[in-house]
């Protein structure tokens, strides 16, 4: 039997001890296509979660908010939005970042930058850039200075995503 956990006035049991990961997946957004390459990014990250007995909460932005709310809220949409994601980023154990384009998403530069300002030392920051074209300002640069400075890691494939998110399952 667990442990039993004093709350309040009342004892719980904790029964499920497995590690907890919060992970914020940074990216554009706009097209079906970017949209379904980070579910199905995301998907794989929630199996390899599960294999290692890990619990994770995936968060998504475009997942954070509904048309039919942007369309209510109408020019309040862009602060809910910003709240949303903002809240989300102040609890994340881990930013994984998708960098493709020619240049990296401004929003996603944002979220990258915010979150770096702010981490603590566990909390890190992957990049991953699958495009094969130089976005960098130096000789080896894979995007932008500021943007890879912030990163912990930036890798090249799902593959090598994979390997690093499983230092944190």
């Amino acid at each position: 039997m667990a442990a039993p956990i004093w709350r309040g006035n009342l004892y719980s049991f904790q029964n499920d001890q497995r590690k907890k990961v919060k992970i914020y997946f940074a990216g554009p957004l706009f097209s079906e296509a970017e949209r379904d390459w980070i579910r199905s990014t995301i998907n794989k990250i929630e199996a390899l979660a599960a294999q290692h007995g890990t619990k994770s909460e995936i968060i998504f932005p475009y997942d954070l908010i509904t048309q039919s709310e942007i369309d209510h809220l109408g020019p309040k949409a862009k602060l809910e939005i910003f709240s949303r994601c903002q809240s989300h980023l102040d609890d994340a154990d881990l930013v994984i970042a998708l960098l493709d384009g020619s240049q990296v998403d401004d929003g996603t530069a944002w979220e990258i930058g915010y979150f770096f300002a702010r981490k603590s030392l566990g909390q890190k920051i992957i990049g991953i850039r699958t495009d094969f074209r130089r976005a960098g300002e130096s000789e080896g640069g894979v995007v932008n200075s500021m943007v890879e400075g912030a990163c912990d890691w930036i890798v090249r494939s799902r593959e090598e995503l994979a390997e690093v998110v499983c230092e944190f399952l």
